[in-house]
């Protein structure tokens, strides 16, 4: 499987810019930074990566699952 591009996806003023990595994860840039590594879980659940270790921490947390379904919209998958 070929590496997708990255893409921008914009939430109410906040664009964030997405940047593919494994399948279903990926690293989130917000303003310029590295913001947090997200994975999906489900189609509608998604987790924030720990910055050291890499596992998943679970969890809702409704900013992620907002940048989640914008990924999955934007891929149209």
């Amino acid at each position: 499987m070929e590496m997708q591009e990255p893409f921008d996806i914009e939430i109410g003023e906040i664009t964030y810019s997405v940047f593919p990595d494994e399948k279903d994860t990926y690293t989130i840039f917000k303003d310029g930074e590295e913001y947090v590594q997200i994975i999906k879980d489900t189609e509608t659940n998604w987790l924030k990566l720990h910055p050291e270790t890499g596992l998943p921490l679970f969890g809702m947390d409704e900013e992620i699952n907002l940048i989640g379904s914008k990924i999955i919209e934007e891929l149209g998958s």
